[in-house]
Parts: C-alpha cells; structure tokens; sequence
C-alpha cells in the first residue's frame, strides 16, 4: 500500500464552510459491500439502509472551546492557546504561538480573567490558576474550528458543531458523523426498532496529523483516551449474543469499538491504526463523513468497505457535488 493509493481530487469549493441548516437535510451516499451499488438520498432516510434492528453506537465527547486568544499583561503581544489534551485538572498540553516569544513562568490572560502559564516548554504544558477550567472555558474560549474552515468562529458554531447528544467534554475536534442526528431523526429510529447505545472517544488534534510516509504500515499513529461505559457493554455483548448488527456512527465509535475488541479493555488510551487489510470485529456497518485524502480517517474507511469502492464513491462524491469534511454530508456504509 502507498500513499498515493489514498489521495484524490476534491474541488475547493466542495469543502463546505457551514452546516446545513438542519441537521438531518445533509445528503445522503449509500455504499453497499455486498453488490458494490452506489445510491442517493438525505441523511433523514437513514433508517431504510440500516440493518433492522440494530444498535447505533454513537460518540458523546463533547468539543470544548479549546482555542484561547489572548494577551501576554508584560508586553501587550498577542498570543494563542490551543489545548490538546488534559494532563489534570488545572493543566493541559497545548500549541501556543508564538512559541519562541514566550518565557516559562510568564502569565497569558484571556477574556473573561482566565489566565495561564507555560510550565514547561519541551511538553508544552500550560497551568491554569482556577481549578474549574472547563467552566471557564464556556466564556473565554473558542470554538476549534478544523483549518480547512477558512473562516472564524461564530456563535453558531457552539450549537452547530456539536452531536445533540454530547454530554463528556474532552474533544478539541467533533465525531462529525454524528452532527447528522437531529432528536427528532433519533426519536423515529428508536420507534422503529432501533437502539442506541453511547461511547466515549476524546478526539483530539493529532486527528488532523498528515500520513507521510509512503508505506502507510509505517506511521505512528496519534492516540486518543475512550471508555465505554457498563451498560453499554451490557447491550454489545447482548446484541453479539443474539446475532444482532452493531452499526458505528462514526469513525471514533469504530476505533473505540475496534479497541475493546482487540484489548477486552473498556477504558483505555488507544493509538489503533486500521488500514485496508486490518480486520473488523465488532463493526457491522458505518456512518461517517468525507475524509481528507491520505488521511488515516480515508484508510480506515477503505478497510471497511474496500480501496476500490470507496475509491469510486468518492469519484461519485465530487461528480454529484458533495459537500465534504465536517461541515459536510455523510456516507452510510452497510
């Protein structure tokens, strides 16, 4: 496998900039495995291509407004925060720019009072002086929006980039196959006979980290933290037991299923890497977004269904317009 076996055109104009304006009206391509078809439709008919019943699997991380834009009080100068991970409670690793400008020790203050050090500069960890900073967060930072979104954050942005179900923060990028889900469009699969069940996967930056090396086996992988709570165990185990089909919304439900799988453990950090020719366990069918090319999102995708299908889904994507990437619309793979 190259590199190149993972890339393809895509029109800049087809990266959508905005959500639709709701949810469930995002379009609809339907991959089937089976005979290799390809069809149309919105994401609100989903539930005529799901395996029936079956058990939906969805991500509940929260995005947290992870971007902080602020001042050094010493200088005036500007500066940027950009949290990656929590460390504990009042520290994270993060980006900061400018780097080089920066001294360890030195206070960043940010609207709303919030204020941080650079503790260590080798890990780029900040210290906040308030132990609630999630909370804080809320009112000073901003949304993470992806770097192919060529435009700031607005207040739209804190509903519309997030899964109506999100409940655990901890994500500095969304599980965006789920921003498809409206309550209503939830409501109605359930009445017809469909479950769902919440895992958690903290997204974080490295999500967007480039593959470069030609041999892809060859990449190290980014890790992330999941769980899977008790009674969504219960439901796995009892949907396995009787045969039933597990559908993953969403890339991050896929590996944190993926992951429990191959370790038996429900709450760990893992860094799987899945690409054509690795096995699924757990996985019945798929919903997910457009993937960057040569992206490790686009290999597992073609794990799933297949190099050459969704090599020619794709070609279908941008030949029907498409709106693609996280603002965009989805894929159902059954």
């Amino acid at each position: 496998m190259r590199l190149s076996d993972f890339d393809y055109p895509l029109p800049e104009e087809l990266i959508a900039q905005y959500p639709c304006e709701k949810r469930e009206e995002a379009r609809l391509l339907v991959v089937n495995r089976a005979d290799g078809s390809l069809g149309h439709d919105t994401f609100r008919n989903i539930g005529r291509y799901l395996p029936a019943p079956s058990l939906l699997v969805v991500n509940n991380s929260r995005v947290i407004p992870a971007r902080l834009l602020g001042r050094k009080p010493r200088t005036g100068g500007e500066v940027e925060v950009f949290l990656l991970r929590q460390v504990d409670g009042q520290s994270f690793e993060a980006m900061l720019r400018p780097l080089k400008k920066i001294r360890e020790g030195e206070p960043l203050e940010f609207p709303g009072g919030l204020r941080c050090v650079l503790v260590d500069r080798e890990r780029r960890l900040v210290r906040f002086d308030c132990r609630d900073v999630l909370g804080r967060l809320e009112e000073s930072g901003h949304i993470p929006l992806p770097p192919y979104i060529k435009r700031s954050d607005d207040d739209s942005d804190r509903i519309n980039y997030q899964t109506v179900y999100a409940k655990r923060p901890g994500s500095v990028a969304a599980p965006t196959a789920g921003l498809h889900f409206s309550k209503p469009l939830i409501a109605s699969l359930k009445k017809a006979g469909h479950a769902f069940a919440e895992v958690t996967l903290h997204v974080n930056y490295g999500t967007f980290k480039p593959v470069e090396c030609e041999d892809v086996t060859q990449h190290k992988m980014h890790s992330e933290t999941y769980s899977i709570p008790p009674v969504t165990l219960r439901r796995l185990l009892a949907e396995r037991e009787r045969g039933g089909k597990v559908v993953a919304v969403g890339t991050t439900s896929c590996r944190t299923l993926e992951a429990w799988a191959r370790t038996g453990r429900t709450a760990d950090d893992t860094d799987i890497f899945i690409y054509p020719g690795g096995k699924f366990q757990v996985t019945d069918a798929l919903v997910t977004n457009f993937h960057l090319p040569r992206s490790t999102l686009l290999m597992l995708v073609c794990a799933f269904a297949g190099t050459d299908l969704i090599r020619r889904a794709y070609a279908e994507a941008v030949r029907e317009k498409y709106r693609f990437y996280s603002y965009g619309d989805a894929m159902v793979i059954v």
